[in-house]
């Protein structure tokens, strides 16, 4: 397993967007995103992982593919390998999102 140095740096990842590795092994992943204000992008990407998202706080605007949904806390979901996806921050939050496998791409 790859060993990365704890506490995880939080990574700025667009404006108002920040993302931090809270657990790691080569199966899966889990990491928080944090989402400052209302318009904050997710920009829409595809990856190899299947993922889960859990809405810890905030409302988002989700694109799954050809889908559009709106979540708040509690709500929870997954998305398939390679579809493409992203959001829009409605109210500042964060989303909680497990990988498998790992995002080496994250460490």
């Amino acid at each position: 397993m790859k060993e990365a140095p704890l506490p995880y740096a939080v990574v700025e990842t667009g404006p108002g967007v920040a993302r931090q590795v809270l657990a790691d092994d080569p199966a899966l992943m889990t990491v928080a995103f944090r989402f400052a204000h209302a318009g904050a992008e997710g920009a829409p990407h595809s990856h190899p992982h299947v993922q889960t998202t859990f809405v810890r706080s905030g409302r988002f605007r989700f694109t799954l593919g050809d889908e559009v949904r709106e979540v708040g806390p509690g709500d929870s979901f997954a998305i398939p390998s390679g579809l493409a996806h992203g959001c829009v921050c409605l109210e500042p939050g964060e989303l909680i999102d497990s990988f498998a496998p790992r995002r080496d791409d994250f460490l």
